[in-house]
């Protein structure tokens, strides 16, 4: 049986632990049924499989969804969510608790199917210095994972690190409980039965509450971008829509098919994640792009900019892609994931090497996915993105001023079985290389527009303008500022029972 926290939590820890030697097996879930989703399901996003689907395809693959933690495989689908840092004060009492706390981790077969959702999806992972501390000297085999993010910035683009929250600030976070609900209210439930099982053998460090932006804007980050669009389909769980990219399990999960490398045993089914708190400049952002419309023959300045700005990210904010929609969005094209997914930057007469005038080579989505830039298509450097949004939305005296004054932006998480050739990859190889994408006409086709960093230093960026590819535009401002963040290992149900309570 599985039972929630906050049903347990409320019994003795003498009787907890006794407890679980009788129900110690996974099975029904001691809740109420759920009459609505933890999840967001935005139209545009690939969809979760049918609990049904997912099982039969599961099986083939000899893939245990029971033994998956539910945030990895689901992606950027929940409605709210808090991320509880912490470190470990008492090392055996934490042990004891976690023994607790292993009956109630939510599974990715509980998240996809609403009737076995609980009020409050809990899910935990360890940085390596939460490892150290609890005496686990088994090595990961990701060196990227074991120096920890503090010792990564300069890789990743930081300007330095004062920049960051404090509590990233060297390696003092052991660990993060992920709790995601449908409400902030149930969230807090969750939170005060996890201080009061954990009791002071913990430390609460930082705390950081997201949630889906309201209305017609659930799934949009705070630009106003349709986000999670081009996640991969991970063989074994949902087969691919057309444009998406299947790849092995083992690229995102330890001891899967397509992971090559040596693992400890215990540490299959687990995944590297890559948190960044990164705080976007919404009023800032949308004053560049009126500043610079694109001048195009039928547009207003409005839709100029507008332009600009899909060109900057490769989507419209429908999530339409301008490789298919070139000018001007196109909602219906973004609301339908069979057909929004469905290009590969190529098309018939044109030049791969130099023909920017449907998507520019520095665009976000093609530095981060360049699909037929690629021959054969790449399926190694995949992510899995399970990130939020965090902060209130732009105030109307921010928008007037263009200036940002309450802090905004994104929770990014990225799961991947090797941070190397993961988010770091993706962030440090392609996004914050001006001369990627390689073999083209123009040698340097500039940053990331979005997410490409230069040590706080300007960046230029070329093929925004489809009439003159060549104009390089200088991005003085980084609209997109790191925030700081840490790299965790999101174990197994099983390891979470054994390696972690013991």
């Amino acid at each position: 049986m599985r039972f929630s926290l906050t049903s347990l939590v409320s019994l003795s820890l003498s009787s907890l632990l006794s407890f679980q030697l009788i129900a110690g097996s996974p099975g029904s879930v001691l809740v109420p049924r759920r009459a609505s989703s933890i999840l967001n399901d935005p139209a545009g996003q690939p969809p979760l499989p049918a609990p049904a689907a997912a099982a039969q395809a599961a099986a083939q693959a000899s893939l245990n969804l029971n033994n998956i933690q539910g945030d990895i495989l689901i992606g950027m689908k929940k409605k709210q969510e808090v991320f509880f840092f912490f470190s470990i004060n008492n090392v055996k009492t934490f042990k004891q608790r976690m023994k607790v706390l292993s009956l109630t981790v939510t599974t990715t077969t509980q998240l996809l199917d609403v009737s076995k959702q609980p009020d409050a999806a809990v899910n935990v992972a360890f940085s390596q210095s939460g490892l150290t501390k609890l005496g686990i000297t088994d090595s990961l085999n990701d060196t990227i994972y074991t120096n920890g993010q503090f010792a990564d910035a300069a890789n990743l683009g930081d300007p330095g690190t004062t920049n960051w929250v404090n509590a990233f600030r060297g390696t003092g976070i052991h660990g993060v409980f992920l709790l995601a609900s449908d409400s902030i209210a149930l969230i807090n439930v969750e939170i005060i039965a996890v201080k009061a099982l954990f009791g002071n053998s913990i430390t609460e460090v930082y705390r950081l509450a997201g949630q889906a932006r309201p209305g017609n804007q659930a799934g949009h980050e705070h630009f106003g971008f349709l986000d999670g669009i081009s996640q991969p389909a991970i063989n074994g769980f949902a087969p691919p829509l057309p444009g998406q990219t299947p790849i092995d399990p083992g690229h995102i999960l330890l001891g899967e098919t397509g992971d090559s490398l040596t693992r400890p045993a215990w540490a299959k089914d687990g995944s590297f994640l890559a948190f960044r708190q990164l705080k976007q400049l919404v009023p800032e952002f949308n004053q560049f792009l009126a500043n610079n419309p694109i001048n195009q023959s039928g547009l207003t300045a409005k839709q100029g900019s507008d332009l600009l700005g899909a060109r900057m990210v490769g989507r419209w904010k429908s999530g339409a892609p301008v490789d298919l929609a070139p000018l001007f969005d196109d909602p219906v094209l973004g609301a339908d994931p069979q057909r929004n997914n469905n290009f590969t930057f190529a098309h018939p007469g044109s030049d791969l090497t130099s023909d920017q005038s449907r998507c520019p080579f520095s665009a976000h989505i093609r530095k981060t996915a360049p699909r037929a830039d690629f021959n054969p298509v790449n399926v190694n450097n995949h992510i899995i993105r399970a990130g939020i949004p965090y902060g209130p939305e732009v105030s109307p005296k921010e928008a007037a001023s263009n200036t940002t004054t309450t802090e905004r932006g994104l929770a990014f998480v990225s799961y991947q079985s090797n941070i190397s050739q993961g988010f770091r990859f993706l962030q440090m190889s392609w996004a914050n290389n001006p001369r990627f994408i390689f073999g083209k006409s123009d040698p340097t086709p500039g940053f990331d527009p979005i997410i490409g960093a230069n040590a706080g230093q300007s960046r230029f960026v070329s093929g925004l303008d489809p009439n003159d590819p060549n104009h390089d535009f200088t991005l003085t401002t980084d609209f997109v500022q790191s925030r700081g963040g840490e790299y965790f290992f999101s174990p197994s149900i099983s390891a979470l029972k054994t390696v972690f309570s013991s």
